[in-house]
């Protein structure tokens, strides 16, 4: 209230008499530029207040979380590369391992090689000796055989002699003659 009666004193003077103004400019427009100077303050003040101090915690927050983000990123980081370089191990050690298992594989496949190969020498050499032996079955089959042969022979012959009243001296003859053809070393096996 006091403000209008201020103001409509001046308004009142004002048109009783000029004033001289300073820089031009009326007591009325000082006193608007003062209210309004005023006003804009305490509504920056609220305004602070309501929508300034919001507004940057919401920054601060946001700042804070892309902070932390950039931390967690961080973090992620360095555990794929711990995780790259165990797998890396890991991936070495079974490359390792592989070489390993393919060495006694070759061992073991020269092993069983070498095993297979004495046990078919060894089969061989049964072979052989079982073939061996029925050579030498054969053998006295056949010397039997030529045995039975030469007796038939000689019967024969005994009864061409007994047939022909042979004297004992051409019968001798006969047996030598004999003899001779089939050969020594018949009797001597």
């Amino acid at each position: 209230m006091k403000l209008l009666q201020a103001a409509s004193f001046f308004v009142a003077a004002e048109t009783s008499k000029e004033y001289e103004f300073l820089f031009g400019l009326n007591p009325q427009l000082i006193h608007d530029a003062v209210l309004l100077g005023v006003a804009v303050f305490i509504l920056f003040l609220v305004m602070s207040y309501l929508l300034f101090n919001p507004a940057r915690d919401m920054l601060k927050k946001r700042q804070d979380k892309i902070k932390s983000d950039i931390d967690g990123a961080k973090k992620d980081r360095e555990d794929a590369e711990a995780l790259k370089a165990e797998y890396s191990e890991k991936l070495n050690n079974i490359k390792k391992e592989a070489e390993a298992i393919l060495s006694d594989a070759r061992k073991s496949a020269k092993k069983t090689e070498a095993e297979i190969i004495a046990e078919a020498k060894e089969e061989a050499h049964r072979i052989r000796t079982r073939a061996l032996k029925e050579i030498e079955l054969e053998k006295k089959h056949v010397l039997d055989d030529m045995k039975k042969e030469m007796i038939s022979i000689a019967s024969i012959m005994a009864g061409k002699v007994v047939s022909a009243n042979m004297n004992t001296q051409i019968q001798e003859t006969l047996i030598e003659e004999t003899l001779k053809e089939i050969g020594d070393n018949t009797w001597q096996k």
